[in-house]
């Protein structure tokens, strides 16, 4: 076991939560759900499986999970960020536990990971898969970047360090609730985007990857023209990067990801620099 908390966010999760909490389970020295209203069996399975519960009315992630951070009496050194869809396969708690043992008493101060990524119950293996997050860093250093969408954590010193292992990301209930997901998500990215354009500068982000993730997505993806991305995004991620060799689910995949997101978020720029507007405050999914 690691001297480690995990925050896991939580709104109607009773399919998810129980592996989700399972997989922490002689690893995580303690586990914090930060419910915000869930009207299913969430909370009565978080606690049950040894889960600290707190509720916290819902703004967006990283608001949601640094709150956690400063308010739910957490000690430990590390802190591990999990959604209840996500699970630490046990080879991966195993070098997580390696690496800490590794570079004890030196600056590395987060821990960064690629997911398996499962869609309509395949996973992934080619195309848009190798998103790379860090989920683990020091408690002293580390936060949630302040942004809606695609918020990643960052350390104020030190280094990071990256597993070979994947986490596993079971991003599926049933269609009906990935489109209206990614519909929200749509939403928290036009928001981001707007605000990049207005000058809003990024937190420091200390793993390369990450880096050169978030450089091409503002110095090469959105200097494309509106709408076209979106084709260009899908083609590439679904022909060049080999999409097609994940059959029926990959092509669903890379259409739902890569094109019929990527557009929304288009229409969605579209519609904001028409008309203006405030940013509204985005309530949970249901």
């Amino acid at each position: 076991m690691i001297d480690a908390t995990a925050i896991v966010m939580t709104k109607n999760e009773e399919k998810n939560i129980v592996n989700c909490l399972k997989s922490m389970e002689g690893f995580a020295k303690r586990v914090v759900v930060i419910d915000c209203g869930s009207t299913d069996k969430t909370v009565e399975l978080a606690k049950k499986y040894g889960a600290d519960v707190f509720f916290h009315e819902f703004e967006y992630y990283a608001k949601q999970f640094n709150w956690g951070m400063d308010n739910c009496n957490i000690d430990t050194e590390w802190v591990i960020r999990l959604d209840a869809d996500e699970r630490f396969p046990k080879k991966l708690r195993v070098e997580i536990e390696h690496l800490i043992k590794k570079y004890k008493g030196n600056d590395m101060n987060g821990i960064t990971m690629e997911a398996n990524f499962y869609f309509l119950g395949r996973c992934m293996k080619y195309g848009l898969r190798n998103k790379r997050k860090m989920m683990m860093f020091k408690r002293s250093c580390g936060r949630i970047e302040d942004k809606r969408r695609d918020a990643h954590s960052v350390i104020s010193k030190g280094f990071s360090v990256s597993t070979k292992e994947k986490f596993e990301h079971h991003d599926f209930k049933d269609l009906d609730n990935y489109i209206k997901k990614y519909n929200w998500y749509a939403t928290r990215e036009m928001m981001d985007y707007m605000e990049h354009i207005q000058g809003r500068k990024d937190a420091r982000i200390s793993d390369s990857e990450i880096k050169k993730q978030r450089a091409k997505k503002y110095g090469i993806y959105y200097k494309a023209p509106k709408y076209i991305r979106a084709w260009m995004w899908f083609l590439y991620n679904y022909l060049i990067r080999f999409g097609f060799l994940d059959g029926k689910e990959g092509f669903l995949f890379c259409y739902f990801e890569c094109y019929w997101y990527r557009m929304l978020v288009d229409a969605k720029i579209y519609e904001y620099e028409k008309f203006g507007g405030k940013f509204e405050t985005l309530k949970a999914l249901d």
